[in-house]
């Protein structure tokens, strides 16, 4: 199922005729990414990633994960930024307590949370996944040592070479020299997939398929993407659509994206979405602002600020339109709380309905929005969705005139740390 975009709370902000003017530039920001010709073209390969990952691969890690979950009472996961997001945000969205428990160190230096996590791990057996391109990146270079320092009191040298997986260079950087010096088992990171896109890499797959997920369904999903959203068909394809619009809100003054759903795991994919777009499109003093809230409980505190505040903001939410569960609310004699109205219905309905209400009330209020609408909370559609939002600040990235796929501002504290260090 097509993902689904109403963009019927644009109007009297954005005409569609405005998105109609720009199709020559859209088409073009679509030929470079799909042939490769755009600005930091270097790291375009995920355009055609999902049609181009082996399904020997998917296969060989279905079974490393039925091995590791088999040995193993939880899985370690060790990295940060698009090394710890994209992962954290499949599992949440999934929220399948079949999957084994994931831990996640390395994404930040939180002394007390580290603490507390490697207390916690002494009484399980666990396998380390470990993901770095350099091996030299501080959090997570750190929390590895700190991991390998309990895994050396629980386990021999022999028991640790099948318990720590890197994901890293195929040939170059410390975490690799560590791996082949150790004996670890690897998987490599594609050179022309920056990390921000690499969810449907090893660096994504290993961690989700040894936790249980159906990585063949997400990146089936991911492979429908590519196929519809690269399209040219402005009247077609949702995300060229999508993008456009983000875009010419922004030359219109709307500066800050809030990204919001009336479903609690999407939180962690509004995380993914905001490093996505925030570090691609953060450049030459432009980009537009990424920002998200969860609903409706958020409509109780941020509320406020979206119906009155400045009018700065447009609104993209988030909606599934299946559940996977069904709720019926039951009919009280008393009613005391009047709500037997919607007695005999889905909690789902409220809450869609809660949807509704909230969208024309922001729209009323000065606020554009526009709904995204998947068809249900699964690895396929997540997948899907993926590739949707990773074409669309490809796109948008081009139209602002920006290379969206490298992040120079990213160094600069590094430098100043490093320094700090001593490094």
């Amino acid at each position: 199922m097509s993902i689904k975009l109403d963009r019927q709370f644009l109007k009297g902000f954005l005409e569609e005729s405005e998105v109609q003017a720009i199709a020559a530039d859209l088409e073009k920001a679509q030929h470079d990414l799909t042939n490769k010709t755009g600005t930091g073209s270097d790291f375009l390969g995920w355009t055609d990633l999902p049609s181009s990952i082996d399904d020997g691969l998917i296969d060989e890690l279905t079974e490393l994960g039925k091995d590791v979950r088999l040995n193993s009472d939880c899985i370690v996961s060790i990295g940060i930024g698009g090394s710890y997001l994209g992962i954290k945000a499949t599992l949440e969205y999934l929220r399948d307590s079949s999957h084994t428990p994931v831990y996640y160190a390395g994404h930040n230096m939180s002394v007390d949370y580290t603490y507390e996590l490697l207390e916690n791990l002494k009484d399980k057996n666990f396998t380390v996944i470990v993901i770095s391109k350099s091996g030299t990146t501080t959090e997570p270079a750190l929390a590895f040592r700190l991991i390998k320092e309990v895994m050396k009191e629980k386990y021999s040298e022999e028991e640790m070479q099948k318990r720590i997986i890197c994901v890293t260079d195929g040939a170059k950087g410390a975490l690799r020299k560590t791996a082949d010096a150790k004996g670890y088992r690897t998987y490599v990171i594609p050179d022309d997939v920056g990390g921000r896109f690499s969810v449907l890499t090893p660096v994504g797959l290993v961690p989700l398929a040894c936790a249980g997920v159906d990585i063949k369904a997400l990146v089936d999903g991911a492979r429908a993407g590519e196929k519809e959203y690269s399209s040219t068909d402005l009247n077609s394809n949702t995300c060229l659509q999508y993008a456009a619009s983000r875009y010419l809100l922004y030359k219109k003054g709307k500066v800050i994206e809030m990204q919001a759903s009336f479903y609690d795991n999407m939180q962690y994919v509004s995380e993914w979405w905001k490093q996505l777009f925030g570090e691609s499109e953060g450049k030459d003093g432009k980009g537009i602002f990424p920002a998200s809230t969860v609903l409706s409980t958020d409509l109780h505190s941020m509320g406020q600020l979206m119906q009155d505040g400045m009018r700065n903001i447009f609104e993209t939410f988030i909606e599934v339109e299946t559940s996977n569960h069904e709720l019926i609310i039951p009919e009280e004699a008393d009613n005391l709380d009047d709500f037997n109205c919607v007695a005999g219905r889905d909690l789902d309905w409220v809450n869609t309905q809660a949807h509704k209400a909230t969208a024309e009330a922001h729209f009323e209020g000065g606020v554009p929005n526009m709904t995204i609408t998947l068809g249900k909370a699964d690895a396929f559609h997540l997948g899907q969705l993926y590739y949707f939002f990773e074409r669309a600040v490809g796109i948008t990235g081009y139209l602002l005139g920006v290379n969206p796929f490298n992040q120079p501002g990213v160094e600069a504290y590094k430098k100043k740390m490093f320094a700090l260090l001593g490094k």
